[in-house]
């Protein structure tokens, strides 16, 4: 089992999730990050100049098995391209162990 977590633009996480969904990948976490980046832009508003090197982002978390790990890379390498700056970064970690609370599942299993 694999945990791919993706930090990805906000304004692609509804197609990355659809095409997630279409994968078959039905489960994952996501929460609203903020980090700093190589996108360096400045807005300036009423003669003021605001930094926006602060970047709102939303990371992902996916735990998947093995077989469906190059799939599921496949499906956020396409779906959160923009070909700009800033479209984010993926992470491949190993996992151990899963366990279902309810059903006391273990394993793959678990994922299902």
């Amino acid at each position: 089992m694999k945990k791919i977590e993706a930090i990805i633009r906000r304004s692609t996480f509804e197609d990355v999730r659809d095409a997630l969904h279409e994968i078959e990948v039905n489960f994952l976490t996501y929460w609203d990050v903020t980090g700093v980046g190589n996108e360096k832009k400045g807005h300036v508003y009423r003669g003021v100049s605001y930094s926006t090197s602060e970047i709102p982002r939303r990371m992902l978390s996916i735990v998947v098995s093995d077989h469906f790990v190059e799939k599921t890379l496949k499906v956020l390498l396409e779906t959160a391209y923009t070909g700009e700056v800033g479209d984010g970064k993926i992470f491949v970690l190993p996992v151990e162990e899963a366990y279902r609370i309810r059903t006391k599942e273990k394993g793959t299993d678990s994922l299902q």
